[in-house]
């Protein structure tokens, strides 16, 4: 074996997937936890829901919202002031993190906000230190503290908005409940203040000081403009003192909120809040419900984008990236090497034997060297192919097809080919075309190909195979930016050098994620046609469902890992 080739070894790496392990105890008991959790959140908006709608003053809520129609420029400038506030706070976040531009600050701030109004328990917080880690590549730990501090200082200021403003004789925040929770923001804001002093680092992130607590002050004053104006279209005469009364008291009762943006809890707080500056409980809740549909609206129609924009998207790459890729041509194999086809089996004793006797014994000038993955067979199917002739390879258990495949690759570099190729042992493919399949690599055109079936003769394939087969190869060509006809093919070919370089990063299949693999280091893709006979013994291991839950992750993953990272198009 070359130096080369060993070299070309040590970079097939066997990556196991989770899927190849049993799920420890603990996620039963956090499937558990999350199943208790969203339910307890269900039955708090539908309990809230049922209250707000025998009290709420309908023809109130009505001239709320028609007035909020009626009068767009209005309505326009209340949304420009609650997106102001959040201008604000993205502002003393970068004044805080130099590092981080605006418009990240902006995204991640307001995907917490979407998340906020969609999931329960205010888990959209997480989103913005997820968010700026991800996207705008700062460093955990100054994104965390940062975070941390500067959320503590938002809801402190809100609180104190509220008992300075007369909130305190409101049996809401004054209950123990509250104090608690308030004693407890306290210390977390005392925490990620030390957190960013021992960080010591003023070019990456700096103390809060009086100018980030004047922008906080601001951004609660400007959200409040969104309350006064939906307020007075409710019929509530309002100042602007009062506005931010309200909005102090129906924000700070959310640190306690359950369910998906805070609803049942932001309304009781708010008509609290209206009550005791002397408002009708029925009009108050009119007030409070339009002024909350119009924050979740805000939420909606700015946080989607936020996740997209600006690149890269928080949701993760869905497309291999444009930018140009490495020039792999002219990578061929050694001139007289051997062609190593390699067939997976898994409980494949009726047909192996017959396809293996099959396989050409040489191809033009290279000899044939027949190689079968038995992947933890059950019967008999490692001694039917050493019987026909092939060189076995057993594991002790069923590890899945995308394993066995990794296993063929390293074995097959082992012996310094001029190709590898390898297809399926059902007897669906015909090892007689093998050729078909290598010429285009031993001639230098080609790094990776792919025997299309949908391009040759299919003898007999099911009508929902078909369909699905279809469907996921159309999916694979957008999301490759190639041209592909048969994406789920089992009779595939590479060059030394992709056969090396390809990574499978799961164990229960390979065919999507080895062709955005290898398309992603810029190697040559190219297709053959090839006939197909459809199994008439055993029985296959994809089940539509199974498959898409293993496949799709990882397909994500592939599109997103740190070799394709950078800001490419989405």
């Amino acid at each position: 074996m070359s130096r080369d080739s060993s070299s070309k070894v040590s970079r097939m790496r066997e990556i196991r997937s989770p899927l190849h392990f049993m799920r420890p105890a603990s996620w039963k008991d956090t499937g558990r936890a999350r199943s208790l959790s969203v339910g307890l959140a269900v039955l708090v908006t539908m309990a809230a829901g049922l209250v707000i709608a025998r009290t709420v003053d309908t023809v109130a809520l009505a001239r709320a919202l028609r007035e909020l129609v009626d009068r767009p420029v209005l309505t326009i400038l209340a949304l420009g002031a609650f997106a102001g506030a959040f201008l604000i706070r993205a502002l003393v976040w970068k004044r805080v993190l130099p590092g981080l531009t605006l418009g990240h600050a902006w995204a991640a701030i307001h995907a917490a906000l979407l998340g906020n109004h969609v999931l329960p328990f205010r888990l959209g917080e997480p989103l913005r230190v997820v968010s700026v880690v991800k996207r705008a590549r700062i460093p955990a730990a100054e994104a965390s503290a940062s975070t941390v501090t500067l959320r503590a200082a938002d809801l402190l200021t809100v609180v104190g908005l509220a008992w300075v403003l007369g909130a305190g004789n409101i049996a809401l925040l004054g209950s123990p409940v509250v104090g608690g929770v308030v004693a407890v923001v306290c210390i977390v804001g005392l925490l990620g203040l030390i957190w960013i002093l021992r960080l010591r680092n003023a070019d990456r992130v700096r103390r809060p000081g009086l100018v980030e607590l004047v922008g906080t002050l601001v951004a609660w004053v400007a959200e409040s403009g969104l309350v006064l104006v939906v307020a007075r279209s409710a019929g509530l005469e309002l100042s602007l003192a009062e506005a931010v009364l309200v909005t102090s008291v129906s924000v700070a009762a959310q640190v306690v909120a359950v369910a998906p943006g805070g609803f049942g809890t932001y309304e009781a707080a708010a008509v609290a809040a209206y009550v005791f500056l002397g408002h009708d409980p029925g009009v108050a809740l009119a007030a409070a419900l339009a002024a909350h549909a119009l924050k979740t609206a805000y939420s909606l129609a700015v946080g989607v984008p936020a996740l997209l924009r600006p690149s890269p998207s928080l949701l993760g790459r869905f497309r291999v990236p444009i930018e140009v890729r490495p020039d792999r041509t002219g990578l061929v194999g050694p001139r007289n090497g051997p062609i190593v086809l390699f067939m997976p089996a898994y409980n494949e004793e009726a047909v192996v034997g017959s396809v293996v006797a099959r396989v050409p014994k040489r191809y033009g000038d290279h000899p044939v060297v027949t190689m079968v993955i038995d992947d933890g067979s059950s019967d008999s199917t490692a001694e039917r192919a050493r019987e026909a002739g092939a060189t076995v390879v057993s594991t002790a258990v069923n590890r899945g097809l995308g394993a066995a495949v990794r296993t063929g690759l390293i074995r097959a570099l082992a012996l310094d080919p001029a190709a590898v190729v390898f297809c399926d042992a059902d007897g669906e493919y015909a090892p007689e075309e093998m050729g078909r399949l290598i010429g285009p690599i031993l001639a230098g055109r080609a790094d990776y190909v792919v025997g299309s079936r949908f391009a040759g003769d299919i003898e007999h394939m099911l009508p929902h195979r078909r369909l699905g087969n279809l469907v996921l190869t159309r999916l694979l060509a957008f999301v490759a930016r190639t041209r592909i006809t048969d994406g789920q093919s089992g009779y595939r070919a590479f060059s030394p050098a992709a056969a090396a370089d390809a990574e499978i990063i799961h164990d229960f299949n390979y065919a999507q994620v080895i062709t955005l693999d290898l398309i992603s280091k810029g190697y040559r893709y190219h297709e053959v046609p090839i006939s197909y006979h459809f199994r008439t013994t055993g029985t296959s291991f994809v089940r539509l469902g199974r498959y898409l839950g293993a496949v799709v992750p990882a397909v994500h993953r592939q599109l997103n890992r740190p070799a394709l990272a950078g800001d490419g198009s989405d």
